[in-house]
């Protein structure tokens, strides 16, 4: 008995890549002791991540706590030493970062998802057919003000200069940006009037509820790059079996069916 409880607790230390691995490709979370988690999720899959987490915490009993911002801002907090167990990022780069600089587990690295890109309005006659495509309607530049996410700190607010680049307006049209902390923000200034257009995750225009078609439009993935967004086991969640067992959960078939309802394509890896 003393040794059997002895290989559990060095199983529990040494947590990691290969334990992930063996989750992901099984399928399969281990049963044990109900633990806690702390996951930094990007804005843009907040909602998506607080509907897995429910699933998540009624199948294994784990208490998971989500606390939302800015890529760029989450990672200079884990740099920083916040508490941290997982991090779901909306770029590869930080989380790539966070491993070559000490901060998150060698080949934990993974895809969870892909996401997109809108143009929304909280004026519906502004993208009616008679307006064009998102193309036209920017080219037009009939509005005083566009939001995006800042692209120092959000990967959608690169996603969004990536299209005014393409489409040679960015010159054109920077007097006009007004950019949000995150991409929650950026959608918040067109919410409220501040803005009367606003560049930002279609998952976001999903989860509000705004299922008048006339309300946004999806930007063509070819003007941007792909928004691939990565997960990765902190240090810290290293030796946490529901930091662990979350992570994995992301892989399997209800969490797809999630992040499919918002909007986004499902990453490499996650079942399909």
């Amino acid at each position: 008995m003393r040794g059997l409880l002895c290989l559990m607790c060095i199983m529990k230390r040494f947590v990691g890549l290969w334990a992930l691995v063996l989750i992901i490709v099984t399928g399969q979370v281990c049963v044990g002791v109900a633990g806690d988690a702390t996951v930094a999720v990007a804005t843009n899959f907040t909602v998506a991540a607080d509907r897995i987490k429910s699933r998540f915490q009624i199948e294994t009993g784990h208490r998971i706590t989500l606390i939302s911002a800015s890529t760029g801002k989450l990672t200079s907090q884990i740099a920083l030493g916040a508490p941290f167990d997982v991090l779901l990022a909306a770029d590869q780069m930080r989380p790539k970062w966070l491993i070559e600089n000490g901060h998150a587990v060698d080949g934990s690295q993974y895809t969870y998802a892909v996401g997109r890109l809108a143009l929304w309005s909280a004026e519906p006659e502004r993208l009616d057919q008679t307006s064009g495509g998102p193309v036209d309607i920017l080219k037009a530049g009939q509005f005083r003000w566009l939001a995006i996410a800042n692209p120092a700190l959000a990967p959608y607010g690169v996603a969004a200069q990536d299209v005014l680049t393409k489409l040679g307006l960015l010159a054109r049209l920077r007097p006009k940006l007004i950019y949000g902390e995150n991409v929650q923000q950026a959608y918040a200034f067109a919410a409220s009037g501040n803005a009367e257009l606003a560049l930002v995750a279609l998952s976001l225009v999903l989860c509000t509820g705004n299922s008048d078609k006339s309300a946004f439009v999806q930007l063509p993935t070819a003007l941007h790059r792909p928004i691939r967004q990565d997960a990765v086991l902190l240090d810290r969640g290293a030796g946490n079996q529901a930091a662990v067992e979350f992570l994995a959960y992301l892989t399997n078939t209800e969490a797809a069916r999630i992040m499919r309802e918002l909007g986004f394509k499902v990453g490499q890896g996650v079942a399909q």
